[in-house]
């Protein structure tokens, strides 16, 4: 935006958004590029994008997700 000798508030108001958040886009793209501007929230990463440290953390909560089932239908069976 400042390239174009275009000031944040002016942007801002010219496209109905906050000047925080034209702030914000713009060193998001000054820091990351395009790459930065992409919204992730709600995608899932794929296994090979995920740590060893994750994709244990991960099976940890499936065990204890199946543990869990398996504890609430020995529950009912005991009734």
């Amino acid at each position: 935006m400042r390239y174009h000798d275009l000031n944040y508030k002016e942007t801002a108001k010219k496209y109905g958004c906050s000047y925080a958040q034209v702030y914000n886009w713009c060193k998001k793209y000054e820091h990351k590029g395009n790459e930065g501007l992409k919204d992730n929230r709600g995608r899932k990463r794929s296994q090979s994008e995920l740590s060893e440290l994750e994709k244990i953390q991960l099976q940890v909560k499936e065990l204890q997700r199946q543990l869990e089932i398996s504890q609430r239908e020995n529950m009912l069976l005991k009734k």
